[in-house]
């Protein structure tokens, strides 16, 4: 989704777009930075939402940000304000919201990947975020935790329309925006919309819209950019833009060939610490087949060579091979001549040379 993050000066206010994903297009420390710059030169600040939602730690930054702000914080919900961005809303002195708009409020999701007490800890954390804002709606509702607790955190996505925000106390008023969708092919808002229209329509309208005496140009915009400060038209803007997308792009190829040098160097380990594991293997075998050790003392030099390969390995030459009865058995199928077959062979050749004197 392209970024669309900026501060619109206007006469005694501005305006702070909070318009994308929290933690994502809508960062805490932007907004914080875009806010505190705010303040410097405007009373009141009118933030402008249209979010589906996002992380909820983010979030709460943002909330925390806005509520304690030195200015008058007015808070229009101009397409969507879903999940973690319906409680951001909550900042707002008044809150208005558009009579297209939707409210979505529903219990906090996540997940996790490990052992059942990895398991256990992540349902306990998500308990605790839905414990903090449930104190969020509560305090804007005067209602207690328990009743926000059932009503909107049973485990299904509430959507309301603004009268429905209106009547249970989410905002103190709607706003009625002139339609001027009608004759662009970017779709007409309706009462009927879905969050998914409402979200595309105001994101496009805020790209294509001619500008206003309230909104600063694109130029004059980028030039609070260092880096387009020099810039005497928007082509040579557009040529510094191009520039930039171009860097990123050999920066994305180095991080694309850096994540397959990490892979073959992984697999590179992988694979020799699969040899020394066939090594220790190997002398172990070799240690029991000439009996330095046995099936009893094994697990005791296993467990060295573990701990300690050089010492293991020592360990194991300098035991002292013993020698089994079974090594001086005959082998199946090797023919051995006994004393008694010598001594016997002997006499009948000695006999043999003899017979005939």
């Amino acid at each position: 989704m392209k970024k669309i993050f900026n501060i619109i000066p206007g006469n005694g206010s501005c305006c702070l777009l909070l318009y994308g994903e929290i933690g994502g297009e809508v960062r805490s420390g932007d907004v914080m930075r875009e806010l505190l710059e705010a303040e410097r030169s405007y009373g009141r600040i009118d933030v402008r939402i249209n979010s589906n939602g996002g992380e909820v730690y983010a979030g709460i930054a943002i909330f925390n940000a806005l509520r304690q702000s030195k200015a008058d914080i007015h808070i229009f919900i101009d397409g969507i304000a879903a999940s973690m961005a319906s409680a951001i809303a909550l900042c707002g002195k008044p809150v208005e919201m558009s009579r297209y708009a939707r409210l979505m409020i529903h219990t906090v999701r996540g997940g996790c990947w490990g052992t059942k007490d990895d398991m256990a800890a992540c349902i306990k954390e998500l308990d605790v975020l839905e414990g903090v804002l449930c104190s969020m709606y509560a305090a804007r509702l005067g209602k207690s935790e328990s009743d926000i607790r059932g009503a909107y955190f049973d485990g299904k996505d509430h959507w309301l329309t603004a009268q429905e925000a209106l009547e249970q106390g989410f905002i103190d008023g709607i706003y009625d925006i002139e339609d001027t969708q009608a004759a662009k092919p970017l779709g007409t808002l309706t009462d009927k919309s879905t969050a998914e229209e409402i979200y595309a329509i105001f994101n496009n309208r805020l790209l294509l819209e001619p500008q206003t005496e309230n909104k600063m140009g694109l130029l004059d915009e980028l030039k609070k950019n260092p880096k387009f400060k020099d810039c005497a038209s928007e082509e040579a803007a557009l040529q510094i833009v191009a520039q930039l997308t171009q860097t990123a792009g050999a920066a994305e190829a180095v991080a694309a060939e850096n994540a397959t040098l990490k892979a073959e160097n992984q697999a590179f380990k992988d694979k020799e610490a699969q040899a020394f594991v066939a090594l220790k293997q190997k002398m172990l075998d070799d240690a029991e087949k000439c009996g330095k050790i046995n099936a009893v003392s094994r697990p005791a030099f296993a467990a060295l060579l573990e701990s300690d390969f050089e010492k293991g390995k020592k360990a194991l030459e300098e035991l002292v091979p013993t020698k089994r009865v079974v090594d001086e058995l005959e082998k199946p199928g090797e023919v051995k001549e006994s004393a008694w077959d010598k001594r016997k062979a002997a006499i009948q050749a000695r006999y043999e040379e003899h017979r005939y004197i």
